[in-house]
């Protein structure tokens, strides 16, 4: 008779029964993974818009029909004794993500704003652990990146050295062919004329959402941060270009490169570099590279490793929600199983997906 399997690494001795809270882009796809998955039963959906309400959760995320009905009650949420909740609103609502954790349900959430525990505002942190030793749950929050990219690859290839100079997470997204006006040209500043330089606004979003991350694995490491300084730069279009979002002039924003630098004993340890772009056609000579990542490890074990989607650009916008709702949804189990509070990448044991 073989030795029995350490517990994280068993497949769970029964059905967890999870909801699904938030169906945009990314819980539409995290939802229809909980209908399929073998090992887990939608026990309810929350929603926001009254247009999704008191409809079968199949509808929204294109399987058959579950049987659940969509609610726009939290109460009811709550009442269902549900085992997890997978958190996926657009803002974080504090008081409803305490409530949830107070009422017995674990939470994985890719809102983020989870990622390091030590970096949060005090009396939030206390107020969650608070809200988790009443439930006696466990809060994590996951995704592609933050999260996966960032965190669970970093400490993987890590521990391969024993002497780390630098470890640099490189992201590419190639927005050519994204039809979405708004998020490109209002929200991102494509299109916009350079005279402003970059935007401030947008440089404290990305050091808050991957700083968390940078400070994670360098605890981990051993070696933890001073600080996380960031910069931002931007390139323009060469020649008036036609995108699916629209018209790119020339002379305006076509390229952003933001650069997250957490610094040890005075020098870079860890980088996370992000370079979006809507043309190649640039007045800067860029390593522009397709949609995926590379990391790089400056240490006694160099490495350089490329993680591409092998996906046609018009094909991305399908795919690429799975990239973040898929490891959520397979992250349940752990959270599951782990003892109450909130729960990190170092904290939780590596898990797989449940495919058969």
């Amino acid at each position: 008779m073989s030795p029995r399997h350490p517990r994280h690494l068993q497949r769970p001795e029964r059905i967890l029964r999870v909801v699904q809270w938030a169906t945009g882009n990314i819980g539409s796809r995290s939802l229809r993974a909980v209908v399929d998955h073998p090992r887990m039963a939608l026990a309810g959906v929350y929603v926001t818009g009254p247009e999704k309400a008191g409809r079968d959760a199949g509808e929204l995320c294109g399987s058959g029909p579950t049987g659940v009905v969509t609610t726009r009650d939290p109460d009811e949420i709550r009442a269902l004794g549900a085992d997890c909740v997978l958190y996926m609103p657009r803002v974080t609502d504090h008081d409803e993500l305490c409530a949830l954790l107070a009422s017995g349900a674990n939470v994985v959430t890719t809102a983020g704003g989870f990622h390091h525990p030590p970096g949060l505002e005090p009396a939030l942190r206390l107020r969650v652990e608070e809200a988790c030793a009443r439930g006696g749950t466990s809060l994590h929050a996951t995704g592609s990146s933050p999260g996966f990219i960032t965190e669970a690859v970093p400490l993987v290839l890590a521990s391969l050295q024993r002497r780390l100079e630098k470890l640099t997470v490189h992201e590419y997204a190639d927005l050519s062919r994204r039809n979405s006006p708004g998020l490109l040209f209002d929200v991102m500043g494509f299109g916009a004329a350079p005279d402003g330089g970059f935007d401030e606004g947008r440089l404290a979003h990305v050091r808050s959402g991957f700083g968390p991350s940078l400070r994670l694995v360098a605890d981990a490491l051993g070696l933890p941060l001073e600080s996380v300084e960031a910069r931002g730069r931007i390139a323009t279009a060469v020649r008036t270009t036609a995108i699916a979002a629209g018209v790119l002039r020339a002379g305006t924003v076509a390229a952003q490169r933001i650069t997250l630098s957490g610094r040890h004993g005075g020098r870079t340890l860890l980088e996370f570099d992000a370079t979006w772009y809507c043309t190649t056609d640039l007045d800067v000579d860029w390593d522009l590279r397709s949609t995926g990542w590379r990391l790089t490890v400056d240490g006694d074990t160099p490495l350089d490793v490329d993680m591409r989607f092998p996906v046609p650009l018009e094909r991305l916008a399908a795919v690429s929600p799975g990239y973040t709702a898929h490891r959520a949804v397979n992250a349940v189990p752990a959270v599951c199983a782990a003892t109450p509070g909130i729960r990190t990448t170092v904290d939780l044991p590596l898990f797989t997906a449940a495919l058969g």
